[in-house]
């Protein structure tokens, strides 16, 4: 069955107290301030002199979230949109005397190509810090920017799981066996 929403009488939906609505910034209310996207709150911050709150929401947006609202319940957020704001948190942390190893799983999924790019910048970002990044996927414009890759196959399921080739993107575009290669080497 599908879920059935009930609007409050009290508050009409917006999920605060009249008190707490009537309370204003730059005439815009709590519910006003989560009704918007990153992209806007950012601009929103800045054009008002808040570079505190703007630094906070800047990493979310450089990992390609700025359509995301910021009362947008985490439930709907898809698996990649919850990596990425695990990577804009840990951006937002900054430079630490630990480094740490990151696991992503199809990061790009559902991403234009711009926002692959912010993504990009992003783990180039962890990088420049020492951290290590591995990211397992199959989108060609982000193979292409690896130090190495690892191709699995040569099928899925039972036929997979065998090494197939690995190196650089250049050497992995040149193996024969490989059908990342034929991909790879369309945009090297």
């Amino acid at each position: 069955m599908a879920d059935v929403h009930l609007e409050c009488d009290a508050c009409k939906g917006k999920r605060f107290k009249k008190e707490v609505l009537e309370v204003q910034f730059h005439k815009k209310n709590i519910h006003d301030v989560l009704q918007m996207t990153v992209e806007d709150a950012i601009h929103f911050f800045s054009t008002n002199g808040e570079t505190k709150i703007t630094n906070k929401l800047q990493p979310l947006q450089d990992v390609g979230l700025g359509y995301v609202q910021l009362g947008q319940s985490s439930s709907t957020l898809s698996g990649g949109e919850a990596q990425r704001i695990k990577l804009a948190s840990f951006l937002i942390k900054g430079t630490t005397k630990e480094k740490t190893l990151f696991i992503f799983d199809e990061p790009t999924t559902g991403l234009h190509f711009h926002d692959i790019n912010k993504l990009l910048k992003s783990f180039y970002a962890l990088l420049d810090k020492g951290h290590t990044v591995i990211v397992v996927e199959h989108n060609m414009d982000l193979i292409k920017c690896a130090d190495h890759v690892i191709d699995l196959g040569i099928d899925g399921g039972e036929k997979g799981g065998d090494l197939i080739a690995q190196g650089t993107p250049e050497e992995v575009a040149k193996n024969k066996k490989s059908y990342t290669a034929a991909y790879l080497s369309e945009k090297i």
